[in-house]
């Protein structure tokens, strides 16, 4: 009878790690008539307690955001906009150094369309989405819109699509694994007065440029000559400073009115967006440090100054936009480095942006005009003004290859790893402070006879943050600028140059296989490491994971670093990892329909999560399973296990069984 009930535990423990198919979302649609040939498209979906469904503006580099994809091949109705959503929550991710926005409970989703086919019946559309709670699943759901003829309201249950990934679990954690600070919503009004804080910060940078600081005097010299009395000029001042004020905003305002209010922040989540942006950053860095100037056309400047001699408010106007104009090769960089960082935050951010920066630069010129005694306390023009104008340079240059990692973790091209990160940022800082130190020269440089104390102590500061970033190449984890370099995980070296992964030639790796975290030889393809195994008689650990799953990084970095842990998987096991969220195409003699879920299998990572949903009837990483040479299950496999003793006894019962 003992045995009895031993077998029965032991086959509902087999039987309950094998039905872990889980559908945290449950769907519905509606179609909303608005006119003859105007709809919304509604999808509201319904989230099991404890999870979360990522929005399709969550900024890259975390978790995967929600796409959307509608089936139009004959060009029967158009898109209206980009699809909106409900109010996401905000929480920051300290394992991948970034804000990520999600929903919880429930979420609405609505795209408008307008039909250009009388006869179109149906709209057939998809979601891919990610939904994570202490494991992630990265789903999919068909969806089919029926038209309504003469009806305002048709509900229509949404079509059913099992295929299923996963990738990270994102929000951030302190002090105990699974305990999780959720951000509210008013967590956003906060985000924007950081964007315009950081924006005020670029308008006094601007400030201090050969383009704008020396016409501080001459402006205020032409209020204080041109004004009747001195209540005038102040007034004329102020309107001034509005102006400019505006001028700026209005710049936002467009910038978001073309794109739509959240269309930049998609795109500042695409990698060749990314590129787009580093190319531009490298542009701008290039006219900060000298090799050339942005400026906008002559001719602008010239009809610009005209308008302003008509006096009154439209010729204070147009003197404002022509500080704008003659300013724009100091003032066009920052200006659009500002935007592409808002851009990442979508909404009105380009607009908070450009009031932030606008008014830092109108200020000084506000209030100098109606002080005009204040003037004797700012220092003369000189040098230093083209000294913090390529000090930007450097700054820019070292965001620019922010927006590079970032597309190079999306596309997984390991082109810009985290040793190599870090040796450029060494080498910008530190050349920046040779120049600080007076060591180098730029082209539009004044003869250095002396540094003054300022620029020495800047020199300094910036020397030490470069020998600070140093031991990143070895593997320090560097917390003061985590949120910049790629993670330790993906990088040549996971334990750093001197580390244990250091040791290992590659040249003398097993074929197919590669160093992975703590030098630990991975295979990232099954047959391949299956083979090997049997070479080798050692069982197999399958480890199913993600480039953006958190919990699997957890697992490698407080698990598999313990030394007893670690001796298992380099000695007595052969570990094939494999990654469902792999993105890269498959060959075409590979690619094929799932008979089993009926989803189109193109990528890697579609192939192994028809993998672990076919062997192992799961859907959720990080998930592990050690298996004997003929491929059957030595134990239960195991998903997200923080303990390292009950770990190793996992690793310890399977292998003794394989023995």
């Amino acid at each position: 009878m003992k045995k009895v009930l031993i077998f029965l535990v032991s086959f509902l423990a087999l039987a309950n790690i094998d039905a872990q198919i889980i559908k945290p979302v449950k769907w519905s649609t509606k179609v909303d008539k608005i006119s003859a040939t105007e709809f919304n498209l509604v999808m509201k979906g319904k989230i099991d307690e404890g999870w979360h469904l990522y929005s399709q503006f969550t900024p890259s580099g975390g978790s995967l955001p929600a796409e959307f994809k509608f089936e139009n091949t004959k060009g029967n109705y158009d898109l209206v906009g980009k699809t909106k959503e409900s109010v996401y929550k905000k929480a920051f991710n300290d394992v991948f150094g970034v804000d990520e926005y999600y929903f919880e409970k429930q979420v609405t989703f609505t795209q408008k369309v307008k039909i250009s086919n009388a006869k179109l019946t149906l709209i057939k559309a998809k979601i891919d989405y990610q939904v994570c709670k202490q494991s992630c699943i990265n789903d999919n759901k068909d969806f089919v819109f029926e038209i309504p003829a003469n009806t305002s309201i048709t509900v229509i249950p949404a079509v059913d699509s099992s295929k299923i990934s996963t990738v990270a679990i994102t929000k951030k954690v302190i002090k105990e694994p699974n305990q999780v600070v959720e951000i509210p919503v008013k967590e956003a009004k906060k985000g924007l007065w950081m964007i315009f804080f950081l924006a005020f910060l670029g308008g006094l940078a601007a400030l201090l440029t050969p383009c704008v600081f020396p016409m501080i005097p001459m402006t205020v010299s032409f209020f204080t000559k041109q004004s009747k009395n001195p209540a005038q000029g102040k007034r004329n001042a102020l309107l001034y400073g509005i102006s400019i004020i505006a001028i700026y905003v209005v710049l936002g305002l467009v910038i978001t009115t073309i794109f739509g209010a959240d269309a930049l922040n998609a795109l500042s989540t695409n990698p060749w967006f990314n590129v787009l942006f580093f190319i531009l950053l490298v542009v701008f860095a290039a006219s900060f440090l000298g090799a050339f100037e942005i400026m906008l056309p002559n001719s602008w400047a010239n009809k610009v100054d005209r308008q302003a001699d008509r006096g009154g408010i439209i010729g204070i106007l147009f003197m404002a936009l022509a500080l704008a104009i003659v300013s724009f090769s100091c003032t066009g960089p920052i200006v659009g480095t500002l935007l592409v960082e808002s851009a990442s935050k979508g909404g009105i951010a380009p607009i908070v942006g450009m009031l932030g920066f606008s008014t830092a630069l109108a200020l000084p010129f506000m209030l100098f005009a109606m002080f005009p005694s204040w003037l004797h306390s700012l220092p003369k023009s000189g040098g230093w003004l083209n000294t913090v104008k390529v000090s930007l340079g450097f700054l820019e240059l070292a965001l620019a290859f922010k927006f590079l990692s970032n597309a190079d973790l999306v596309l997984q091209l390991h082109l810009l790893e985290r040793e190599v990160f870090l040796a450029i940022w060494i080498a910008i800082f530190g050349t920046w402070a040779l120049y600080l130190l007076g060591k180098i020269m730029t082209p539009h440089d004044s003869p250095l006879t002396h540094i003054s104390v300022g620029r020495l102590s800047l020199g300094v500061l910036v020397l030490a943050f470069t020998i600070y970033m140093i031991p990143g190449l070895f593997g320090a984890p560097l917390k003061l600028i985590s949120a910049f370099p790629p993670p330790q995980t993906y990088s040549e070296s996971p334990m750093g140059f001197f580390g244990t992964s250091s040791v290992v030639s590659k040249n003398g790796l097993p074929n197919g296989s590669e160093i992975g975290p703590h030098g630990l030889t991975v295979f990232k393809d099954y047959e391949t490491g299956l083979a090997y195994a049997k070479k080798v008689n050692k069982p197999v650990m399958l480890d199913f994971t993600g480039y953006a799953c958190v919990n699997c990084r957890k697992m490698e970095n407080n698990v598999w670093s313990d030394e007893k842990v670690l001796n298992v998987l380099k000695n007595d096991v052969v570990l094939i990892s494999l990654y469902v969220d792999d993105k890269r195409e498959l060959p075409k003699r590979e690619q094929n329909i799932s008979k089993i879920t009926g989803n189109e299998i193109t990528s890697i990572g579609d192939k192994w999560t028809e993998f672990i949903i076919t062997k192992y009837k799961t859907n959720t990483q990080p998930f592990y399973v050690l298996t004997d040479l003929k491929e059957q299950k030595l134990n239960v496999p195991i998903s997200y296990t923080p303990s390292i003793e009950a770990y190793l006894a996992w690793l310890k019962e399977g292998i003794s069984k394989f023995k």
